[in-house]
């Protein structure tokens, strides 16, 4: 007896003539249908697990479901007794005490006799033994009575058995028509409606289509075997969005070649087996073109050509070199970068480069993650992409990514492959199409680093440099002239160094020889147009970064769409960097989910973090978030940023300057303050200390001063009133940090908008704070100028506290210029306002300038006076009165001729100054420190403190504090015996101190220079 589950399940009446019960070719024709329903589902569920024990409960389920009767149990044995009853042998069917057994031996189950038929046959198709596949084919095939467990209830179960065998039964039909195409013969006419009818029932499995093709195309109907081809391709490009598998191509050549023969073997050239090669599977498949039968077909070589123009990145080159050539298993390399900077490029390069490493092939994807147009792949997508160009068939790839990515690194773990997955979107497109292999290798190149992505070497990309940029326009454009030359230089200033941009400029030199360098700069100067000219065929700067932009924008995520949020905002402000704090402000969020958003421009690289913190785009993304930034967005923001910095700088001024008349003057609002500064400040949080504030003023001041430039013209007087009040807050901080540059554009600034808005005191503000800057250089009669004509203005408004410290900084100006006796008389004025006015830390101050005045006559006078002065500071905690008169002191010490005792009051002015900033009272006494280390014989040391002064001086542009201290240094030079570099920098400080009124310093300088060597 046998029995069948090829269908509904039954018995069969075994009829052998010879008594052979091995025959899988006999016996399987006298069918005896089961009448029962319960006996049939009974048969089924023991047949599902023939030779093992089946127990009660689960034979239970497969009768009544999950609600058994109460008599089940007796029914059940009813049920089996009746089984035994059909059966030859009642003893196959035993009770065991959980439950019962049917004995199968072996060739008595049609499924197994099915599977002996297919391993035959899949070996037969392997040895490309044509006519044992079809005999093997045919037999299996014969077997089949219809679909597996047919008519079963879902309780009996079975459903990935029956899948199993449904998909092995469409593989012996995919096999017996390969070989009979490749046997060929009158048989070829009879296929056409089989595979025709296949082709209506799997509309999607490519390998039939291309068996019709190549029946129809053999049969001479040529034109059917085309539009066989293209009712294909419509069918998986409008449904799946993709082509025909390299069968179907290979087919679809034959047919357009009209080269088919009667012994071409083709039907087997496709790779369609599963069980095939065991090595390569892209040496596997068989030439589609020699027709010869064994002949490889050579190793897939997917990669687009390299770039014709290839500069710079050795560095990286040569790393990359190093990371995909290492002994280590599955080396993979990130390239990462903003749009256009030649990522794409370089990874081509080393492919290429790298090629011969990989024997077995080179494949290349392009994964679409910022591609103009395009919608990124998903990782299905690519697996099936990949998996379809290593000759897997569409309908063989598994539906679920997990298993498909399962059978890509088994393709691939037997072979040296390199994979380039260009423009990749994320970590999680990338992580399933990484190969299993140890010896493949993986370039992946993306705008973000994938530093999800574990275990890869990142290389990311900057621009190119300047030498770089011109090498690439000049060979791109071919404009050999372009050498050196002034235009060159500023069209790659303007291209951003981006090699995309430079792409561009140079196909514009290339198309219009009559376009001249200097014409094409002038047309690129103009930012508000220069992404409209960074444009030309296929290429354009604007597409690659409006990718990113938009893809953000039309996002689910909250911080995706913030982020496209905050890149507008950048626009409308167009700051030199940017800090969360402002950004959060600007977008109207808090900063965690402004951070959020910036950590998403960092990963697509619309942002570069140019400092921990510090946040700036590119010159040309920069550009084009200025064009997604409208008007209103842009007016609404630099009110958002002036309101936010002017309330910063008045917690910064509260923070760095001494509480008293000082500080609390400078905050008093001028007539030009708008409204709701107050309220403004109070959502600003206070500094924990001085040094925390001059930390803020370091990171934000040229913001403060592009912002302060930029609308100090502006018609709104609101605005205008936000700039003036922002340079009186922020100008002490500039002052303190002795920032000379950014003093004299907030002063000019801040004189300009009072007195357009006619505010007397914020123009008598911004008076005495250019006399300030002017005194910081050496200036002292240009400052005594201002500083009279602020004075003059206090004295109109009636402001006593503001008036004294005129007067007392005009008692110092005088002195400087040599007119004591008008000093003395100013500085006792002021000295007589502040004790008036219970001013104890202007007291102070005024006592040490008159300490300085004494200083030229009577030193020990002039010591006394700075005591008194330390006096008061030390009963005020006032750390500049007392750094002041330390070094005071030191100076007096230093004209007495007494560099010993001057010393220790410099070491101790530095050590009280701390980090609490004041840069004419450091400089002053770092000079001083130096003077005595000098005559001390200290020369080192001297050399040492100098080097540390001018580093200093130049890093603030204080061109004056740099040439007193070269002066210094001179001397240094000249006691170490090197004349010449002595004079070389006395000669440099004697021009930078032309046009100040350091006449005594001068003067030396003439006599150092004019002496005899």
């Amino acid at each position: 007896m046998r029995f069948g589950l090829l269908g509904p399940p039954v018995l069969f009446d075994e009829a052998r003539e010879d008594g052979r019960a091995g025959d899988r070719g006999a016996g399987w024709d006298a069918a005896r249908a089961i009448a029962s329903p319960k006996s049939r589902v009974l048969l089924a569920a023991l047949l599902l697990d023939a030779g093992r024990v089946v127990s009660v409960e689960a034979l239970k389920d497969a009768l009544w479901g999950g609600e058994p009767p109460v008599s089940a149990q007796a029914s059940l044995h009813n049920h089996i007794a009746r089984l035994r009853r059909l059966l030859d042998d009642p003893g196959r069917l035993r009770t065991v005490p959980s439950g019962y057994v049917l004995r199968i031996d072996e060739g008595e189950l049609d499924v197994h006799v099915f599977d002996a038929h297919i391993t035959e046959a899949r070996a037969a198709h392997t040895a490309r033994d044509w006519r044992q596949v079809v005999r093997e084919c045919s037999g299996a095939l014969a077997l089949w009575r219809g679909a597996p467990l047919a008519g079963m209830p879902p309780e009996v179960g079975g459903y990935a058995f029956a899948q199993r065998l449904n998909e092995a039964r469409l593989l012996l039909l995919e096999w017996r028509y390969d070989a009979e195409l490749a046997l060929g013969g009158p048989r070829l006419h009879e296929l056409v409606p089989e595979l025709a009818a296949l082709t209506g029932e799997y509309p999607l499995r490519e390998v039939y289509h291309r068996q019709l093709m190549l029946a129809l195309h053999r049969t001479g109907r040529q034109a059917e075997a085309l539009a066989v081809h293209r009712e294909l391709r419509t069918r998986l490009v409008g449904r799946l969005g993709i082509e025909p598998g390299p069968g179907v191509r290979e087919a679809h050549v034959e047919v357009l070649r009209g080269a088919a023969s009667e012994g071409d073997s083709k039907g087997d050239a496709h790779g369609d087996s599963k069980g095939g090669s065991k090595g390569n599977p892209m040496r596997s498949r068989d030439s589609k073109v020699s027709g010869e039968p064994g002949r490889p077909s050579p190793s897939l070589a997917q990669l687009p050509p390299p770039p014709t123009h290839f500069i710079g990145r050795t560095a990286v080159r040569d790393a990359l070199h190093r990371t995909l050539t290492a002994p280590d298993p599955y080396p993979t390399a990130v390239i990462s970068g903003m749009a256009g900077v030649g990522k794409s490029a370089l990874a081509l390069h080393v492919a290429h480069q790298l090629a011969e490493r990989f024997p077995d092939g080179q494949l290349h994807l392009g994964l679409h993650g910022a591609t103009p147009g395009m919608t990124p792949l998903t990782p299905a997508q690519a697996l099936t992409s990949l998996l379809r160009d290593l000759g897997t068939e569409p309908c063989r790839i598994p539906e679920e990514p997990e298993a498909a990515a399962a059978l890509l690194r088994s393709l691939l773990a037997p072979t040296r492959t390199l994979l380039v997955l260009d423009d990749a979107a994320s970590a999680a497109q990338v992580r399933p199409l990484l190969p299993g292999g140890a010896g493949c290798g993986v370039i992946v190149t993306s705008r973000s680093p994938l530093t999800a992505l574990d275990g890869a070497a990142r290389f990311p990309l900057a621009p190119l440099s300047d030498d770089e940029s011109a090498e690439l326009l000049r060979r791109a454009s071919g404009r050999d002239g372009l050498d050196g030359t002034d235009a060159a230089r500023l069209l790659v200033g303007l291209a951003g160094r981006l090699p995309l941009a430079l792409r561009v400029v140079a196909a514009r030199l290339a198309a219009r020889r009559a376009l001249t360098p200097d014409a094409l700069a002038r047309q690129l100067a103009a930012a508000d147009v220069r992404l409209h000219h960074l444009e030309y065929d296929d290429l354009s700067v604007r597409r690659s970064l409006a990718v990113a932009h938009d893809a953000l924008a039309a996002s689910g995520r909250e911080a995706d769409r913030d982020a496209a949020r905050t890149l507008r905002r950048i626009g409308a402000l167009d700051l030199p960097t940017y800090g969360a704090p402002l950004l959060a402000r600007l977008a109207g969020t808090g900063e965690q989910r402004t951070e959020a958003a910036l950590d998403r421009l960092l990963d697509v690289a619309l942002l570069q973090e140019t400092a921990y913190g510090r946040y700036a785009p590119h010159d040309l993304v920069r550009d084009f978030a200025r064009e997604r930034a409208g008007e209103q967005d842009t007016a609404g923001s630099a009110e958002t940023a002036l309101h936010w910095y002017a309330a910063v700088a008045e917690r910064v001024l509260t923070a760095i300057v001494e509480p008293g008349p000082d500080r609390d003057d400078r905050r008093r609002p001028t007539p030009s303050q708008p409204g709701g500064h107050a309220a403004h400040v109070d959502t600003v949080a206070r500094f924990a200390g001085a040094e925390e504030a001059f930390a803020w003023g370091d990171r934000e001041l040229e913001n403060v001063v592009a912002l302060a430039a930029r609308y100090a013209d502006d018609p709104s007087e609101q605005r205008a009133g936000l700039v003036s009040t922002l340079a009186r807050l922020i100008f002490p901080y500039a002052h303190r940090r002795g920032r000379v540059a950014e003093m004299e554009v907030l002063g000019q600034t801040g004189l300009r908008v009072a007195r357009r808005l006619g505010d007397a005191a914020a123009e008598a503000y911004a008076l005495v704070d250019l006399a300030g800057l002017h005194f910081l250089t050496g200036r002292q009669s240009d400052a005594l100028a201002l500083n009279d004509s602020a004075l003059a203005i206090w004295r109109r408004l009636d402001h006593t506290s503001w008036v004294r410290r005129c007067l007392d900084n005009r008692g110092l100006l005088l002195d400087g210029l040599g007119r004591r006796t008008e000093a003395g008389e100013a500085l006792e004025r002021s000295l007589e306002y502040a004790r008036r006015l219970d001013d104890p830390y202007g007291e102070a101050v005024t006592q040490s300038h008159l300490g300085n005045l004494v200083e030229h006559t009577d030193p020990r006078a002039a010591i006394e006076r700075h005591r008194r002065s330390l006096a008061l500071g030390d009963e005020l905690g006032a750390v500049i009165v007392r750094h002041s008169a330390h070094r005071d002191i030191g100076y007096a010490h230093l004209r007495l001729g007494q560099p010993a005792a001057a010393l220790p009051h410099f070491e101790e002015s530095l050590r009280i100054l701390g980090g609490h900033g004041d840069w004419h009272g450091e400089s002053r006494t770092r000079l001083g420190l130096v003077r005595a280390l000098r005559l001390l014989g200290s020369d080192g040391r001297a050399a040492r403190e100098c080097a540390e002064l001018l580093g200093r001086a130049d890093a603030r542009a204080d061109h004056y504090t740099g040439a007193l201290a070269r002066h210094q240094h001179g001397l240094l030079l000249r006691e170490r015996g090197h004349i010449g570099e002595a004079r070389e920098e006395w000669g440099s400080a004697l021009a930078a101190l032309e046009g100040t009124d350091e006449q005594a310093v001068v003067r030396e300088l003439r006599e150092l220079l004019a002496r005899t060597v």
